[in-house]
């Protein structure tokens, strides 16, 4: 049975998951689960919920009842092997069902523990106390309110996808870090009325797209243009359908230096990168823009010593350096003398909120909301505390 057909057999039922309301898949066989001593077992159809049988007593009774034992036994098994069968087969069990459902509501402000790469320690803080942090961290400082607004509810709903997946735990022990290579830059020292002011006003916030988190995503600068999750960040999984190539109207008021850049990146650093991406080669002769997506060069092709590689723009990136090669709208990618010599437009991979045109749209006063729903037009923004 393919996983399309397996979902038409599970029906939904809620699940309180840590103080948490979440809907999740259920898989129900034929009668009903119901929940004895903290475990769930098979109930027939039609049967009452107190022990004993209906059918009378004696010894007749006790064998059909140990006869029924057994049978609730072997399709407790085979539900478990099923089970695991889905799962080794690539379906999506219950328990990674519910982990991908939104949370509906939080009966208060959630608390998370915050590894410091400074002082090596964990402190439990309030999420929101986070966010705060997050947006004096991300964002330049004497920006419209609005503009601190719009990224505390793409940060919160950043922080709650990753929460959903663990977050830093298998990193540090914690639920996330202050390293925006793990999640998201968190500086504190940088906080300023204005910035506490715009979280709290947005505070629970976040958004929605089909009763899931969706990953907020957000870069510094796009250029003009934001762009798909494959093309600026090399997304594997399937394109977010909340996800859009837009406008932006950043160029108004980005500064040149970071409107504009150039790099000119030696051969070893190239050829390390193409290493470590599983595409070498034996040296650097050529480099050439292969394919563009919304002016990005989606598809890079390199060559050296009679060979050609191609990798995705985004993976070469990162892999390069992102603060050396800052955006992959490029302008110039070509070999001179043994180097590597781009230049391009923005800062960032682009996909989702651009923060200078988050700033712009603000001095226009558009409300944090409207910013957000620029950039994300399918979401709906959801509070999910108070």
């Amino acid at each position: 049975m393919g996983c399309s057909e397996s979902k038409k057999r599970l029906s939904y039922r809620k699940v309180t998951w840590e103080g948490l309301s979440r809907t999740a898949y259920a898989p129900l066989p034929p009668g009903k689960l119901m929940r004895q001593g903290g475990i769930f077992m098979l109930r027939r159809n039609g049967a009452r919920g107190g022990g004993g049988s209906r059918s009378g007593s004696g010894s007749g009774s006790g064998a059909r009842s140990s006869y029924t034992r057994l049978m609730l036994s072997l399709v407790a098994v085979a539900i478990v092997a099923a089970a695991i069968a889905a799962t080794m087969a690539g379906c999506p069990g219950p328990e990674q069902e519910l982990a991908e459902r939104v949370v509906d509501r939080f009966s208060s402000e959630p608390k998370l523990t915050l590894y410091s790469h400074k002082t090596d320690k964990k402190t439990e803080i309030g999420l929101e106390e986070y966010i705060t942090g997050v947006v004096a961290g991300e964002m330049k400082p004497e920006w419209p309110k609005n503009a601190y607004a719009a990224q505390a509810i793409v940060a919160r709903t950043f922080t709650l996808e990753l929460l959903s997946r663990g977050g830093t735990r298998d990193l540090h022990g914690a639920d996330i870090c202050d390293n925006h290579v793990h999640a998201q830059a968190y500086n504190p020292d940088n906080i300023t009325q204005t910035i506490k002011d715009a979280v709290r006003m947005t505070r629970g916030e976040v958004m929605i797209y089909r009763n899931r988190y969706v990953k907020g995503w957000f870069s510094a600068s796009c250029g003009g243009r934001t762009t798909n999750a494959k093309t600026g960040l090399a997304y594997k999984g399937e394109e977010p359908a909340y996800i859009k190539s837009v406008s932006c109207k950043e160029s108004r008021i980005t500064p040149p230096e970071v409107k504009k850049w150039s790099a000119d990146i030696d051969s070893e650093t190239v050829l390390q990168a193409l290493k470590k991406l599983g595409k070498p080669l034996p040296n650097l002769s050529g480099a050439q823009i292969a394919k563009r997506v919304d002016n990005r060069a989606a598809v890079l092709r390199l060559s050296g010593g009679g060979k050609k590689v191609e990798i995705d723009g985004a993976d070469f990136r990162v892999a390069v350096g992102p603060e050396k090669m800052r955006s992959i709208w490029l302008t110039q990618f070509e070999v001179k003398d043994g180097r590597l010599i781009t230049s391009g437009t923005g800062f960032g991979h682009g996909v989702g909120l651009c923060q200078w045109g988050a700033n712009e749209l603000a001095r226009e006063n558009s409300s944090p909301e409207e910013i957000v729903k620029h950039y994300f037009p399918k979401v709906t923004i959801k509070r999910l505390w108070r």
